[in-house]
């Protein structure tokens, strides 16, 4: 037997429901803040995600899907959304269609190489916004409010944002050079991952799991010592943006998230609801003033973040936010085969009309009509027979008082509105 790949899942059943919902919250919270749908394709020239995300992040050195196509061409399964967005805006020249935001949302699959785990997948999917303009922290705490109203219309709970400012690119410089200089003395301590960090991408150490209990790490120098003015007074703008808008925040100096193109503010949105198991990182995502210009663009900043659904999907369905019972309107019940045609038209009608029916093709027993219709949760079932059909109706039964009427074909959907 072919068994799926390692790493994925069929969504099938409630989880289906849950995905569908989710979705379907997602547009409708994007569409409320004028954003416009994007989509890009699942493979990518290997340079546009190897230069955007960064040659020495975990995600290109460890997990990315690198391939050769049939002409040769270095290819590559996306692993995150934004690059592959603004990749789509320089080749299309969508910065030069506006005098205002760029605002997109996306959602679709993703690809890495990792260790499958709870939550976790190595094709998984993500929703995502991007805002592209000139630089902002009132842009910036609109797209962290969207993801904070997003979750609220979910039902997920006590959302803190925790947040963090790495400064300009040249604060980073000379904040890196005394973390270099810090962590080398301690290098025997280090774990494996940041031994290599040290000389490829030292801001990664600070989130290091494997070191955080640590001493020396601990007493890390701090990004805050080296932030610029201009950056100190763009992080304070945003801070009070956040506050004036009611939204709760912890400054976290550790976080830097793991891709190289941040700059500025990056944060993460973690829930304490109490129905969980302690804090849940459910989300995460910053600035990046230059990666438009690095990928071939214009000087065009941009701020993001990305959810996993997998992730938010684990936790809503342990919370139980969504009613996974699958519902329908109306089944359709023909009585014997010789009024299946009559319920293909009448079931079609009703469908037309607004009404979710499932019509019964079945030559079964009646009975057994009667018990798919229960199982499927029917609010109403509509029997055909021969008798009622010679004056042009049929029989309406309230699936849940059990009460049946005969009515009209020409009303019966007027009767479901009236019922609904």
């Amino acid at each position: 037997m072919i068994t799926r790949p390692k790493g994925t899942y069929d969504l099938l059943k409630e989880d289906s429901i849950i995905y569908n919902n989710l979705l379907g919250a997602w547009i409708e919270i994007c569409d409320l803040n004028n954003y416009k749908f994007i989509k890009t394709p699942t493979f990518e020239a290997s340079s546009l995600f190897h230069r955007g995300v960064g040659e020495t992040t975990d995600i290109v050195t460890k997990e990315t899907y690198d391939f050769k196509d049939r002409g040769n061409r270095d290819i590559t399964l996306r692993p995150e959304g934004t690059a592959g967005i603004v990749r789509a805006i320089i080749e299309n020249k969508l910065y030069a269609n506006t005098n205002n935001y760029l605002k997109y949302y996306y959602y679709g699959p993703m690809f890495r190489y990792e260790r499958p785990q709870s939550g976790r997948f190595r094709e998984f999917n993500q929703l995502g916004i991007e805002v592209f303009g000139n630089v902002s922290p009132y842009v910036d705490a609109e797209v962290i409010n969207l993801g904070i109203k997003y979750f609220n219309s979910l039902k997920i709970d006590n959302v803190t944002i925790k947040i963090n400012n790495l400064g300009s690119k040249e604060d980073r410089e000379k904040y890196k050079k005394v973390l270099v200089e810090y962590l080398k003395k301690h290098e025997d301590e280090l774990c494996e991952d940041c031994k290599t960090r040290l000389e490829t991408n030292p801001l990664r150490a600070l989130d290091c799991k494997k070191d955080a209990d640590k001493e020396f790490f601990k007493n890390m120098p701090k990004i805050s010592d080296y932030i610029s003015d201009e950056g100190k007074k763009y992080f304070e703008e945003l801070l009070s943006n956040l506050e004036a808008l009611d939204i709760e925040y912890e400054i976290d100096e550790k976080l830097v998230r793991g891709l190289d193109y941040y700059d500025y503010a990056v944060f993460e949105y973690v829930t304490s609801d109490e129905r969980l198991a302690g804090a849940s990182t459910i989300c995460g995502g910053g600035r990046y003033n230059n990666l438009v210009k690095n990928l071939g663009g214009p000087d065009l900043a941009g701020v993001g973040f990305a959810v996993g659904y997998e992730r938010l999907a684990t936790i809503v369905k342990s919370l139980d936010l969504v009613d996974v019972n699958e519902t329908i309107d109306v089944y359709i019940a023909p009585i014997d085969a010789k009024n299946i045609s009559d319920a293909l038209i009448i079931g079609t009608d009703l469908r037309d009309a607004g009404f979710k029916c499932e019509i019964d093709y079945r030559d079964t027993n009646f009975k057994n009509k009667m018990s798919t219709a229960s199982k499927m949760n029917a609010a109403y079932a509509v029997i055909i027979g021969e008798e009622e059909l010679k004056d042009y109706s049929v029989v309406l039964k309230d699936l849940k008082t059990k009460e049946e009427k005969k009515i009209s074909i020409n009303n019966l959907a007027d009767e479901l509105y009236i019922n609904f």
